[in-house]
């Protein structure tokens, strides 16, 4: 008997999950929040644990498995996430300098989004409709 996977909003690329372990060893345990646009491109920045701190207004989109001891919580905002609630997101990194006050900026590399369209089975995973047939012709 095969077990599939819980579906997950988030993932984290290898590169970027060992990046998260080396800077959790420096500034302790780290969650994102990803960027509403502005001055950081939509960035997903990455924060000690209460330096950040999240409200009402922010959703939790899931956690990321980096292998450290707990997994990392990845929230955005209500208003962002209305627009983003169809779409998977990978954090990757690549190099670059980091967003504002992101803790992977000294490191010369940053953190950015990747994404993709749930897929049906995610969307009812999710309580969300999936793609009728007319919208999948459409493509």
């Amino acid at each position: 008997m095969s077990t599939e996977p819980t579906p997950s909003r988030v993932a984290v690329t290898d590169a970027a999950a060992a990046l998260l372990r080396t800077l959790t060893a420096q500034h302790g345990k780290l969650m994102f929040h990803q960027s509403g646009g502005c001055c950081d491109g939509s960035a997903p920045m990455c924060y000690p644990v209460g330096m950040f701190l999240t409200g009402p207004s922010d959703v939790l989109l899931g956690t990321i498995d980096a292998g450290l001891d707990d997994p990392i919580e990845v929230y955005m905002s209500e208003s962002q996430f209305e627009y983003w609630k169809y779409t998977h997101l990978t954090i990757d990194v690549v190099p670059g300098r980091g967003a504002g006050f992101s803790v992977e900026g000294p490191t010369g590399m940053r953190f950015l989004i990747r994404s993709r369209m749930l897929t049906d089975p995610e969307l009812i995973h999710f309580g969300l409709a999936p793609r009728t047939e007319s919208q999948t012709e459409s493509r």
